[in-house]
């Protein structure tokens, strides 16, 4: 239900606060938009690299608390969300809502580059497989890129790859339209399970806004396992470097092809 933000904290003066006072928000999503004055807009926060939303009682603070902001709820009554940014990273800001590039939607201008992730109701599957075919990249880095899908970090790459037994450097130009449609699926129930497990939590800074930790680290099948059996073949998981990071992987079971 429509929730109405009716204050806003912030350490320091901000054009903001005057644009968020009285606003009415409608629906909490990747993106959330509010009224005010007439104008549809969106309250947009990017987390960083360890930043959290948490949702709290008036009365309840959080260490490192960059902004505040007091909701009026319909029917829990006051409540309090700390944005949190113990690296500060992140960001809290109000965005005009503008036309999407499919023209499915209204969306946050800043992210209008950004595709869409492959739980919205909108996403184009045919599409995607299209423009997948004419990247002249690897896999895991074109599942990486947001500009063609969104909402595939580095840990559920490994896992849906792992998934759909596809290596993470397999070239784009080599896959089969079959087994982009089997990694699309596996991308997707890897991440409704993640979803549905709270996400994945490998220490205190990742939290849910009920400060809640995920537990889906207890199901990865390939992130995080190196030298540990495979879950399918029982030979180990391999770790490479990978763009600044890791790439976690069955030798056996995902084969270039």
């Amino acid at each position: 239900p429509p929730t109405a933000l009716f204050r806003h904290h912030m350490k320091e003066p901000s054009t903001s606060v005057p644009a968020i006072q009285g606003a009415v928000l409608p629906e909490v999503g990747c993106g959330s938009s509010f009224d005010t004055a007439g104008e549809a807009q969106a309250l947009v926060t990017h987390l960083g690299m360890s930043g959290q939303a948490l949702l709290r009682d008036t009365a309840t603070g959080d260490a490192r608390t960059r902004i505040r902001v007091d909701l009026q709820h319909p029917v829990h009554g006051p409540l309090r969300l700390n944005f949190v940014d113990q690296r500060i990273f992140g960001s809290m800001a109000i965005d005009d809502l503008v036309p999407s590039v499919d023209g499915g939607d209204v969306v946050p201008s800043k992210v209008l580059h950004i595709a869409r992730d492959p739980l919205d109701d909108r996403f184009d599957d045919a599409l995607f497989l299209a423009r997948l075919a004419r990247k002249n990249t690897t896999i895991k880095r074109a599942i990486l890129d947001q500009t063609l899908i969104s909402g595939i970090g580095n840990i559920y790459a490994d896992e849906s790859l792992w998934a759909a037994r596809i290596h993470y450097d397999q070239p784009t130009a080599t896959l089969s339209r079959s087994r982009a449609k089997l990694l699309l699926a596996e991308v997707r129930l890897v991440l409704r399970k993640a979803l549905a497990e709270g996400g994945t939590s490998f220490d205190a800074q990742y939290l849910n806004v009920n400060g809640q930790s995920g537990y889906f680290a207890h199901s990865l099948n390939a992130y995080g396992q190196q030298g540990k059996p495979c879950p399918r073949c029982g030979r180990p998981i391999v770790r490479e470097s990978f763009m600044n990071r890791g790439s976690h992987f069955c030798g056996f079971c995902q084969r270039v092809r």
